[in-house]
């Protein structure tokens, strides 16, 4: 009888959860991005740089709705975006570690919003997305029961980042710069994006 196979999360994770229980400081991360100043242009459009992908910059626009041209990806897809694949990579990760062969995984996130709280036009109204939907399409390789689906995707909820974000909220502030230290960091980086445009 041969040995169950370690799975790749097994490998890369095990590690981690053994160093992380003598070490708890050692667990906390910190994820980022930064949009690059766009001030004097359009207001409607701009580009954000993920932290770990400073050669990847995303361009985005602002939804028609609130007078853009929704001809980028706007702020909100952006959301369901970082949802939708944190959603999927986690659900990948615990089939995975179970042993789940995924035959075909897709993960779609909608966000509904009533902009005209964003609008100031009505204060009764939240400004924020006041819906949001995750929807899961999966097929396994092999015949698993309706009972495993379930663990999967309740261990994917309970344990996805961006959705436990979410649905909990988080504390969050804004701090603000102004010096002549923030405008020459500032140009520096508009140079260094046209460098990789």
């Amino acid at each position: 009888m041969s040995a169950r196979r370690v799975s790749l999360v097994q490998q890369r994770q095990h590690p981690l959860r053994e160093h992380y229980r003598s070490a708890p400081a050692d667990a906390w991360i910190s994820d980022g991005a930064q949009t690059v100043s766009a001030c004097g242009g359009d207001p409607f459009h701009g580009v954000v740089v993920p932290a770990n992908a400073t050669d990847a910059p995303v361009q985005f626009g602002i939804h028609r709705a609130v007078g853009g041209f929704h001809d980028y990806p706007n702020p909100g897809d952006l959301l369901c975006a970082a949802l939708a694949a944190c959603f999927d990579s986690t659900l990948r990760m615990i089939a995975d570690h179970h042993g789940i062969r995924l035959e075909y995984l897709e993960v779609e996130v909608t966000a509904e919003c009533d902009v005209r709280g964003c609008l100031m036009i009505e204060g009764a109204v939240p400004v924020g997305f006041q819906r949001m939907r995750c929807g899961v399409r999966l097929q396994t390789k092999d015949h698993v029961d309706e009972d495993t689906i379930k663990m999967l995707l309740v261990a994917a909820e309970r344990t996805c980042v961006v959705m436990q974000t979410l649905r909990n909220g988080v504390a969050f502030q804004t701090q603000l710069e102004t010096s002549d230290a923030a405008t020459a960091i500032a140009a520096a980086a508009r140079a260094d994006l046209r460098d990789t445009l």
